[in-house]
């Protein structure tokens, strides 16, 4: 008996290209949260810094 079942091959290359779908219709998203999470590690890591530098005056 013969199963409808497409090869392992197809069904991992048709995830790979809605996967790459969905990332080309979210791009902007995306990249908008990686500025934004960039940016808030550059001022966590700023005030950070500024504490310490601050601690070691004290």
């Amino acid at each position: 008996m013969q199963s409808n079942r497409r090869p392992r091959t197809t069904q991992t290359s048709s995830r790979i290209r809605r996967g790459r779908r969905w990332i080309a219709r979210r791009q902007t998203a995306l990249l908008s949260s990686a500025l934004r999470g960039a940016a808030y590690a550059t001022g966590a890591g700023i005030v950070g810094l500024g504490f310490l530098l601050l601690q070691q005056q004290l």
